[in-house]
């Protein structure tokens, strides 16, 4: 099973610019797609109706902003909108697809912007925590793709010394991550397979995007512990760039 996981900072848009042709070309059998800034009923058909793939959509409450999507190449046994809680739900920032052996959920993590503050970032992160919690009591397989907002360790960053107090690096979240790889027992998949340095998901820029400088990997899948070992290869890519965002790839020996 290949996963692709990409923010895309407005799906009409991206799609205009050759998204869905783009994605057949990299043959995934779910993508994970977050930052849509469209309700699903301001989408033309060119975006909702995918080929080769279903499309599902949760949306945000605010007009152009947020919202996520999965789409699939085969039929999830069920679709899931929402973590009920309200700084996730009224800003469209979850959804699942089930399968037989996995759910696969695309997130959208909160920044700072007009609707939200590093004190309601922090917060996300620990309500996503108590949600990791729950998931761990259930007897299935989780992946948790896409934008999480925060550069893990310095590996994960261009220039980590000069970030040390900025939003996206800073120690809390720094913990966050730790919370979820460590005692919660996640894996960030990506890291089972690549070990490289600048593996970056976001650039300021596109010269710095261009270039592969001053870049922070933002974007994760964060599976369960059971999955680690069925991790095949995992990558980002760049061919192709959505907004300021380069997509992720894991493959996944899983049917």
């Amino acid at each position: 099973m290949k996963v692709i996981n990409v923010q895309v900072d407005g799906l009409e848009s991206a799609v205009a610019n050759g998204f869905y042709d783009w994605l057949s070309e990299h043959d995934a059998d779910v993508v994970c797609v977050q930052n849509l800034k469209a309700k699903e009923y301001q989408l033309s058909d060119a975006v909702l109706y995918p080929d080769n793939f279903n499309a599902y959509f949760f949306d945000a409450e605010p007009d152009n902003y947020g919202g996520v999507a999965i789409l699939t190449k085969g039929m999830p046994k069920a679709i899931m909108t929402g973590l009920a809680f309200e700084a996730c739900d009224r800003y469209g920032r979850y959804i699942q697809a089930d399968f037989d052996q996995v759910s696969i959920g695309s997130v959208l993590f909160p920044i700072e912007d007009e609707h939200n503050t590093l004190d309601d970032k922090l917060a996300f992160q620990n309500a996503f925590i108590e949600h990791l919690k729950k998931t761990k009591r259930k007897r299935r397989e989780f992946i948790f793709a896409g934008f999480y907002g925060v550069a893990h360790k310095s590996v994960d960053i261009a220039d980590w010394k000069a970030a040390q107090n900025t939003p996206g690096f800073l120690p809390e979240e720094q913990a966050f991550m730790d919370q979820i790889t460590g005692p919660l027992e996640f894996v960030d998949a990506f890291r089972e397979a690549n070990f490289g340095e600048n593996q970056f998901t976001w650039w300021p820029d596109e010269e710095s995007a261009r270039r592969n400088l001053k870049g922070w990997r933002l974007d994760y899948q964060i599976c369960t512990s059971e999955l680690r070992q069925f991790v095949v290869e995992a990558k980002v890519i760049r061919d192709k760039i959505w907004g300021q965002h380069g997509a992720t790839i894991i493959e996944y020996e899983i049917d």
